[in-house]
């Protein structure tokens, strides 16, 4: 059994390939995917090579964390299974190529427990389920943010999250103007004409390691700092002026299954809407072009592939 899949064959060298897939095991699934988002964050490290070691990290790799699909066949216990559209957190079931994090493919073979159940009627927008459960994941943690660092895709999705949750509507900065549009019930301004020094939950999505001095600043005495984000730069800041303000830091890493089935809920009553989140799509055939354009292009502030013409 093969796959098509987007190979990274190093930092910048990227190829569509044909590998061969891992038999469906006993408790397995194969997923047909439909749709493949690029993650601006993490595969952007990936791409450029800057991403700090992980077990399972090297080239080649299968990125992508991002899919969604129908679930085409199954192993005997997973077999009830079959026809369901699902959401694929990755995989590591091809042969010749690394799964990190394996997602990005016409087919793959998982675990019938990471396939999770999603509706269909959201479409392309399913490959936001990830991010949208990672932005749940900060925000549960600690308290709703009143100050987002950052307007791409993740710093929307806190701001939608922190609304629907019935948090008042945070302030977001944005530095590129590019990004500054698309707010729905909430601000967007820059740090220069923002002169707030009282936020009590701050959350950095912005991946830059400069910026935790401006950041404790601006908030109020005992607040907190979340880096929601990734980076791949060293963090440090200046003590002391964290030490008077009785800064806290908090770090959100990856979503569970308990922020998956919240957000659904959040989907399936109404109160949160992803739409207007994915700005471009491109068949799959031509990641090799979509790839850069997503890590470059300020206006695509996502990127997903359509695996619908590729076999």
């Amino acid at each position: 059994m093969h796959t098509l899949a987007v190979i990274l064959e190093g930092p910048e060298r990227l190829a569509l390939q044909t590998l061969e897939l891992n038999p469906v095991s006993e408790a397995d699934v194969l997923v047909e995917i439909a749709w493949s988002g690029i993650s601006s964050g993490t595969e952007k490290l990936l791409w450029s090579g800057e991403m700090p070691d992980f077990p399972g990290m090297g080239y080649p790799l299968v990125p992508g964390y991002e899919s969604v699909g129908r679930i085409i066949d199954a192993g005997p216990a997973a077999k009830p299974r079959i026809g369901e559209w699902v959401f694929v957190p990755g995989s590591n079931a091809f042969s010749g190529a690394r799964g990190l994090f394996g997602g990005t493919a016409s087919r793959v073979v998982l675990p019938s427990a990471r396939a999770l159940s999603v509706p269909e009627h959201i479409g392309a927008d399913g490959v936001l389920c990830a991010l949208t459960a990672t932005a749940l994941h900060a925000i549960n943690g600690g308290h709703a943010p009143d100050l987002i660092i950052g307007h791409g895709v993740l710093g929307r999705l806190l701001a939608r999250l922190t609304i629907a949750s019935g948090a008042p509507a945070p302030t977001v900065w944005e530095s590129s103007i590019h990004r500054r549009d698309g707010a729905q019930g909430y601000t967007v301004t820059t740090a220069e004409n923002d002169t707030r020094t009282d936020y009590q939950a701050i959350y950095d999505v912005s991946g830059d390691a400069n910026i935790f001095d401006a950041l404790i600043g601006r908030l109020a005495k005992g607040g907190e700092l979340c880096l929601a984000g990734f980076y791949s730069d060293r963090i440090n800041f200046a003590f002391a002026p964290a030490f008077m303000k009785e800064a806290r830091l908090r770090i959100a890493a990856e979503w569970q299954a308990s922020d998956l089935a919240q957000m659904l809920d959040l989907l399936n009553t109404g109160a949160l809407d992803l739409s207007g989140l994915v700005s471009d799509l491109s068949p799959a055939a031509r990641a090799c072009e979509a790839y850069p354009q997503a890590f470059s292009d300020p206006d695509c502030l996502k990127m997903v592939l359509d695996w619908s013409d590729t076999e």
